[in-house]
């Protein structure tokens, strides 16, 4: 399941920001293999590098959110910037960066992958956290309680 959040309308871009595709891959999409060390290192590098539309979902909702969600975490070769266990759900935030076709493809893989693993993808564009924040927030509520459902 693909979910993919524009809550804004029309056919605008995300916001700029994030960082490059590497920020998200543990190893060149699975060639390589991490020590349990370089994850964790690569984990902490991440939080540490948070945009600000990551802080704010993060310290302004998610933190204290009642179902826990951990932040850059790995699944396989990649870090979700949200990850939710329970509810079997990854979230990420997108830059206008995930606009260009290089990166569609790199977020295809990528989000094909995670879905391999058993796990939802909820795309949001940085544009929205910032603007439209408690709608955002409704939505990740909705998307937990739905996925918990099943």
């Amino acid at each position: 399941i693909i979910i993919c959040i524009r809550i804004t309308a029309g056919a605008n871009k995300p916001s700029p920001g994030g960082r490059c595709p590497s920020a998200h891959t543990g190893a060149d999409e699975g060639n390589n293999i991490m020590t349990d060390n370089e994850i964790l290192r690569r984990s902490q590098s991440l939080r540490k590098q948070m945009t600000k539309e990551e802080r704010h979902l993060w310290y302004d909702f998610l933190k204290t959110y009642p179902v826990q969600f951990k932040r850059q975490y790995p699944v396989g070769p990649y870090f979700a910037d949200f990850f939710c266990y329970q509810a079997k759900l990854v979230v990420e935030l997108d830059g206008s960066q995930h606009c260009e076709p290089d990166e569609i493809n790199y977020d295809n893989r990528r989000t094909a992958y995670i879905q391999q693993q058993g796990y939802a993808v909820l795309r949001i564009s940085n544009r929205d956290v910032m603007s439209q924040f408690r709608s955002v927030c409704e939505a990740i509520d909705t998307t937990v309680h739905m996925r918990m459902k099943d």
